[in-house]
């Protein structure tokens, strides 16, 4: 029998389209297998025209703005940096579990913009996580991200999907 975890919305919000149509493929591929689980989204903001008069720090800005706007109250914000907590797969389906029983309204992780996120979105965030040490597009890590989002559901299925 599947845990289906219904009360809880969780999405990932990220800034600028995914061009690259492979990972586009994959991406939608793992958004589909995690709905069979969980409601989840992933939520698309416009990347900013007209960048280069802009500095970094107002390009962050600029972004840090309209992610704001995609907010609502009650949102659990989770920030995708490098700064975060690293987790294997395993813990990381637990912190899961354990937000799907305490988070009221969504649950929200934000892939930021080329240059990272505004100390506005650092001080709405309740926590950080990482997905390596290591440096990875952002049109990659919105892959890997999905991709341990359904592992997770499947790790609290006891599914085969995930080996230890």
């Amino acid at each position: 029998m599947s845990l289906i975890f219904v009360c809880m919305k969780a999405t990932l919000l990220v800034v600028g389209k995914t061009v690259d149509p492979h990972f586009i493929a994959s991406i939608n591929e793992y958004v589909q297998r995690t709905r069979h689980y969980l409601s989840f989204d992933l939520e698309v903001i416009p990347e900013l025209k007209n960048t280069k008069n802009l500095s970094s720090a107002q390009q962050k800005a600029k972004e840090g703005e309209l992610i704001l706007k995609a907010l609502q109250p009650g949102d659990y914000v989770v920030l995708l940096d490098e700064h975060g907590k690293e987790f294997r797969s395993v813990e990381f389906a637990q912190w899961i579990q354990k937000k799907m029983v305490s988070v009221a309204k969504r649950l929200i992780f934000i892939v930021g913009g080329p240059y990272g996120f505004s100390e506005e979105i650092y001080q709405v965030a309740q926590e950080k996580i990482s997905l390596s040490k290591m440096t990875f597009s952002h049109q990659m890590i919105r892959l890997i991200f999905v991709e341990q989002i359904y592992r997770a559901m499947t790790i609290l299925n006891n599914e085969p999907y995930h080996h230890e």
